[in-house]
């Protein structure tokens, strides 16, 4: 065989990983990942000044916990997103005072960094060319609105706006 043909098969691998990792926030998932995985990583560290008692310390668990949790559902379900982002920008600034310092702050940077891509993130449409020619939509033009309540006023809201406030021109003049 050549290596031309085994290039091909990777090539494919590579495009299918690339178009599936676009598709998502997968960045913004790892860094959450990552930050969350740090601050435990962190509240294990030999340090004797650092010691968590009590619900404080189950507080330093859970938040750094919750965090990597938030990453991998980032990652596999992108259409939550604006949750997770808004919960992992949260926890990441909690994580500043149940975590050591946020995991000595770099944990705490990485989620907050992570959490505001995460935020900011929208999907990919798919242009038509993309798709191919033969799942190219068909141009209708749409239907004419008519309005459900035949009583409801047709005026344009210029008309409304610009109208003099009090009774119509008309019958003042007959009053006056």
């Amino acid at each position: 065989m050549t290596a031309g043909q085994h290039s091909a098969p990777a090539a494919g691998v590579r495009t299918r990983w690339r178009r599936w990792r676009r598709a998502r926030p997968f960045t913004a998932g790892l860094l959450i990942a990552l930050g969350g995985a740090e601050m435990l990583v962190t509240l294990r560290a030999p340090l004797g000044v650092l010691l968590h008692v009590g619900p404080q310390g189950l507080a330093a668990y859970l938040v750094p916990l919750v965090l990597v949790i938030c990453g991998v559902l980032l990652i596999t379900t992108p259409q939550q997103r604006v949750f997770y982002a808004v919960l992992s920008l949260v926890l990441g600034l909690v994580s500043w005072l149940t975590s050591n310092l946020g995991g000595f702050l770099i944990g705490m940077l990485l989620a907050l960094v992570g959490g505001a891509l995460a935020f900011a993130w929208t999907p990919v449409k798919r242009r038509a060319t993309d798709v191919g020619p033969a799942a190219a939509p068909t141009e209708v033009a749409p239907a004419p609105r008519e309005p459900v309540d035949n009583s409801a006023p047709t005026e344009s809201l210029d008309a409304i706006l610009s109208a003099e406030p009090g009774p119509p021109r008309h019958t003042r003049a007959e009053r006056g």
